[in-house]
């Protein structure tokens, strides 16, 4: 459970915002990042455990993989919690589906971000994109990608879902021992 700083109500781990007052719970912090699956200086393919993704956690047990959504016209940063998938678009009254990442407090409905944009998926170690058919699309690092079609996305990648501009931040956790 999480306690609201503001007014002390209880929330179930991973919400981002009290059901109460409405007061952020996720709270900004530095993150130590690394860069990672990218190609090396001059070389013609990426080094084979540059990729934090491969070969450490399966699928199935994501617990060690942290990732992240920076808002970069904002600065905020936004924690998703050991899940394989995230939804992401803007909350909107009588919407029967909510999405798991709401942007509504960020100017989602003025930066074209759809009710239901896109999704963020762990598949095979590697973490993907899909655009689910949004009015104004998704571009990752400013191509724009076709819908119901899965991109992979990196550290420090911008996705961009509109004109809302968010960068992937992937940390893996070290195992203890």
């Amino acid at each position: 459970m999480i306690i609201c700083p503001n007014c002390h109500h209880q929330e179930i781990t991973g919400a981002l915002f009290c059901s109460e007052c409405g007061a952020q719970l996720v709270l900004i912090e530095h993150i130590n990042t690394q860069l990672i699956g990218r190609k090396v200086h001059g070389a013609d393919s990426t080094p084979p455990d540059s990729n934090p993704l491969s070969g450490r956690r399966t699928p199935d047990d994501a617990t060690g993989i942290s990732i992240s959504l920076y808002l970069v016209d904002s600065g905020q940063i936004l924690h998703l919690m050991n899940r394989m998938e995230y939804s992401l678009g803007r909350m909107a009254e009588g919407q029967p589906i909510m999405p798991d990442v709401d942007f509504s407090p960020y100017d989602a409905y003025t930066q074209g971000v759809s009710r239901l944009h896109a999704t963020l998926k762990l598949i095979e170690q590697k973490l993907v994109v899909t655009d689910l058919g949004s009015s104004n699309g998704t571009r990752v690092n400013g191509q724009k990608i076709m819908p119901h079609i899965d991109y992979p996305v990196e550290h420090g990648d911008v996705v961009t879902l509109g004109r809302l501009k968010v960068q992937i931040l992937i940390r893996i956790e070290e195992e203890k021992g």
